[in-house]
């Protein structure tokens, strides 16, 4: 008889006192592996991100993306009856993801130092805006406002205008983090046998990504611009105009160079131009060179350009839409789509992009509210 494949993090069990989109997001990513996520929420209305909208039959997308393959459970912590339960849940657990407010944990009863004295094996997880510690411990944090703080906006939108990621960049990335510092810390603790406390920050996460344009300022005394669909450290990449639209691609190194001024513009002495025969030259020259481009693919078709782009082995790719990347013949081909079921019904979900050769991801249901909580508890011996 041939045997069913375990998932990686089957029989870890995850305690989540989370809200909104960063630890639910890093929480998600190990019940996507296998674990045991026993989302803990308020009574009444639970997680705050349930309310952002309701985008796919009344459930909202946030929701609905971020809490795939957990078990929901309605606890009232500012009760003795609730803390007992979360006690109990956190003695049987391997691992403690939280993003309340910092010092929320600790007034609870549930902060590292006493965790570590009950719990010598849990591995506990606090996501914050600022991190445990400096100036900024108590200061609120959503997503944008770290956008901001991180300096990821002074090099994003145009140079008129700067904007945010238009996704939740912030919060994914200390989520991220915060996955990876678990699956380190449960390797960690399969050779000590201990615990580990992880401090994840939302500032720290984005400004490690802002590392490039920190290093040039650091080393050169300039910022890179706002350059909209254009690279702001690299050029030509970017989005230019043809004919009939636009072309997205990408000139690399120095080989890609040539290719590209003999094969796509049909220029080959631009090559050598004084001013474009370095990265760093076509930088301080973008403004002319791209107009040179632009002014080269204005007879010339999307489709015209793109096969010169493919027959010079220069990389390129389409300006989607999210109607288009809906419907994007990659992720049909590979398989990528499926459905997960919610309250309201079954909603497309895409798989996570583990892509482990030997397993596949756990999609479970996106839990209604306190769905599971009676199960739960009746798992803790609170109920017949």
């Amino acid at each position: 008889m041939e045997q069913v494949p375990v998932r990686p993090l089957e029989g870890v069990r995850v305690i989540a006192l989370e809200q909104a989109v960063a630890a639910p997001f890093c929480s998600r990513q190990l019940a996507d592996l296998g674990a045991d996520v026993i989302k803990i929420e308020r009574p009444g209305e639970g997680d705050l991100a349930r309310g952002y909208d309701g985008a796919l039959n009344g459930v909202s997308a946030y929701f609905a993306w971020l809490n795939r393959g957990k078990r929901s459970v309605t606890l009232d912590l500012k009760t003795p009856e609730g803390l007992e339960v979360l006690g109990r849940l956190l003695a049987e657990a391997d691992v403690f993801v939280h993003n309340l407010l910092p010092g929320a944990v600790d007034r609870l009863g549930f902060g590292w130092e006493t965790v570590r004295e009950r719990f010598p094996r849990l591995i506990w997880v606090s996501i914050s805006g600022y991190g445990l510690g400096g100036p900024y411990t108590q200061k609120k944090a959503y997503d944008m406002l770290i956008q901001a703080e991180s300096g990821m906006v002074s090099v994003t939108g145009t140079p008129d205008q700067a904007a945010k990621v238009g996704v939740s960049v912030a919060d994914i990335a200390s989520g991220l983090y915060g996955h990876a510092s678990v699956l380190a810390a449960l390797i960690q603790r399969g050779r000590t046998g201990r615990g580990e406390r992880i401090d994840i920050s939302m500032l720290e996460s984005l400004t490690e990504w802002m590392t490039p344009p920190m290093y040039t300022q650091i080393g050169q005394g300039r910022t890179p611009g706002r350059a909209g669909l254009r690279h702001n450290m690299i050029v030509p990449y970017g989005a230019y105009a043809c004919q009939d639209g636009q072309v997205m691609f990408a000139v690399q190194n120095e080989r890609e160079w040539k290719n590209f001024c003999a094969g796509v513009l049909g220029q080959p002495e631009l090559e050598t131009n004084p001013h474009y025969s370095s990265n760093e030259l076509r930088l301080t020259h973008r403004e002319a060179l791209e107009t040179r481009i632009e002014a080269a693919f204005a007879s010339l078709s999307r489709a015209e350009v793109v096969g010169r782009l493919d027959a010079a082995s220069i990389a390129n790719g389409s300006v989607n839409t999210v109607t288009e990347v809906i419907a994007h013949p990659q992720l049909e081909a590979r398989g990528r789509w499926t459905e997960v079921q919610t309250p309201a019904g079954p909603v497309p979900a895409l798989l996570p992009p583990h892509n482990l050769g030997s397993v596949s991801p756990r999609m479970g249901p996106v839990p209604a509210l306190g769905e599971h909580t009676d199960e739960v508890l009746r798992e803790l011996g609170f109920q017949s």
